[in-house]
């Protein structure tokens, strides 16, 4: 078949015709037929040869054109598509290296098997174009809700046509008694778009708490219009859902306007996702404040928040702890996921005991440690002191606004108190020491005796060893593990060490044994503080 006059306009036809079958850009097409003749003409005229071919965009007409590339003259790899500066000199008159020379060349005539091999390198790039068409309007409507209708069902999953392509609903992503048969209309959420082998593969969700709040998105206006906004979302997919609002106009309330006249609104959503109990809360900026109303219809009556642990205990009266709990815990869940806090819940009476137990525990310390009778130590413990370093270094003033202390009770309290710390942090000190911990650990500012005996204990007795220490070693933290937090112990977490003060104590170890910079480990704050002295005393200096 050669490229005739005759055909030629039929080439710009069936680059029409595929492009608006296929919904791509016509000149992609056009640009797959030139590739597919220029790679004919190479097995035509010799694949070594830099053969390319130009199809007119109007009049249709291809011309195939040789391609010799000029290059220095120890790099000619290929005499066919390369030439040296010298043998340029008989094509052009200054030849650069880098300059192209192009020779026109004769139409080929396809045989059978080029026309074949052609047609392959079309459909194979118009397939390309199709796939990357797919992937970019997918990905730019990823976190939307989408329309569909069941087209087959495989090993669980549920293949949805979504009109230009195909999405997957996982058996995981599907509401649990839901059920589909071919040709039902369903509603998805566009989770996640990828590129893969067998082209773009759109993963939808019916589960995920987004779609929960694209569906609220759809059914309030204010919402959309963003004078509502959805602060968390939480769902036992199929079973029950909170969802926290704010109203960023005082005169709508946003439970209200979430809700709908008659529960219209909230009922639409509901109807949707099953029949799963949906619970409106309005999100609050004070976590104690949320909480309470995330637990809901639970009361609560106290509220106890660890901010370092990211943990919060609630106690509740004890005829509502089954109704805070709920069925298989679903309703502190529900409400853990939407406030991000790890929950403790006690009843009245379990909180009752527990700050008994302390109590007993704490007044026990004071008789043991200060060889007090249970009545003073009582008052120590009533008075809010919880251990021997607040009765040793407290201000006295505080010690004699406790009924029946004296002046001279107080200073025997405090001299008691201190001779027992000194007692102890001296046999820390030669615990530590008997461990081997090094003086240059004992001398590094910021440890007291009984961290190093801890140091010691945990194999850390250079400071060297401390250095390289994290400061979550230190201090613990969280790790979260399957979406399970998890705490993890800090060797010095007992004497109340923040992350900030054992990032501080191993920074300035690390500046010590000259591994970091001082300059580099100077936190932001001081940098700015000395550049505004600096530029202070320029300005002075220039006036």
């Amino acid at each position: 078949m050669a490229i005739t006059s005759a055909n030629q306009l039929e080439l710009l036809q069936t680059a029409e015709a595929v492009a608006r079958e296929k919904m791509i850009d016509p000149d992609l097409v056009i640009q797959a037929m030139e590739d597919s003749l220029a790679r004919a003409a190479k097995s035509r005229y010799g694949a070594d040869m830099d053969i390319r071919v130009a199809i007119d965009r109007k009049t249709g007409r291809a011309s195939f054109t040789r391609v010799r590339t000029v290059v220095e003259d120890d790099a000619v790899e290929n005499y066919h598509a390369q030439l040296t500066v010298k043998q340029a000199k008989d094509y052009l008159k200054d030849p650069q290296i880098g300059d192209e020379i192009t020779d026109e060349v004769p139409p080929v005539d396809l045989g059978r098997i080029a026309a074949q091999s052609a047609k392959q390198v079309i459909l194979q790039k118009v397939r390309e174009a199709e796939r990357d068409r797919q992937y970019d309007e997918f990905r730019d409507r990823k976190g939307t809700i989408i329309n569909g209708a069941v087209k087959r069902e495989e090993y669980g999953n549920v293949i949805v046509d979504i009109g230009r392509g195909e999405g997957i609903l996982r058996r995981n992503e599907k509401i649990g008694r839901e059920a589909y048969r071919i040709g039902d209309r369903i509603r998805c959420y566009i989770k996640d778009v990828r590129r893969e082998v067998r082209g773009p593969q759109v993963f939808l969700s019916r589960t995920d708490p987004q779609f929960m709040a694209e569906l609220f998105k759809m059914e309030v206006p204010e919402i959309y219009d963003g004078i509502i906004e959805i602060k968390a979302v939480a769902r036992d997919p199929g079973s029950r859902a909170k969802i926290a609002v704010i109203s960023y106009d005082n005169s709508i309330d946003p439970v209200g306007a979430c809700v709908g006249m008659r529960g219209s609104r909230v009922q639409a959503v509901v109807n949707e996702l099953q029949g799963e109990k949906i619970d409106i809360i309005p999100w609050n900026q004070d976590h104690a404040t949320f909480l309470v109303n995330a637990l809901q219809p639970a009361q609560v009556s106290k509220v106890v928040f660890d901010e370092d642990g990211g943990k919060i205990e609630v106690v509740v009266p004890d005829e509502q702890l089954s109704l805070a709990i709920g069925r298989r815990g679903q309703n502190v869940r529900l409400a853990s996921q939407l406030t991000a806090l790890d929950i403790d819940i006690l009843t009245e009476a379990e909180e009752s005991q527990r700050r008994q137990a302390e109590f007993a525990a704490r007044t026990a310390l004071f008789m043991e440690t200060l060889d007090v009778d249970e009545m003073m130590a009582q008052l120590l413990v009533a008075e809010g002191f919880t251990n021997l370093e607040e009765v040793a270094y407290v201000e006295q003033d505080e010690l004699l606004s406790i009924d029946g202390f004296d002046e001279g009770t107080a200073e025997e309290l405090q001299a008691r108190a201190r001779d027992y710390l000194e007692e102890q942090a001296k046999k820390a000190l030669e615990a530590a020491r008997a461990m081997g911990v090094e003086e240059s650990l004992i001398e590094f500012e910021g440890l007291t005796p009984q961290m190093l005996e801890a140091l010691g204990k945990d194999g850390i007795r250079t400071l060297e060893d401390f250095a390289t220490c994290a400061d979550w070693e230190l201090a613990g933290g969280w790790t979260t593990e399957n979406g399970q937090r998890k705490k993890d112990e800090g060797i010095l977490e007992k004497f109340d060490m923040s992350l900030e003060e054992a990032q501080t104590l191993v920074m300035t170890a690390r500046v010590m044994l000259g591994w970091v910079d001082p300059t580099a480990a100077m936190p932001a704050e001081e940098e700015e503080a000395g550049e505004s002295e600096t530029s202070d005393d320029e300005e002075e200096a220039g006036a």
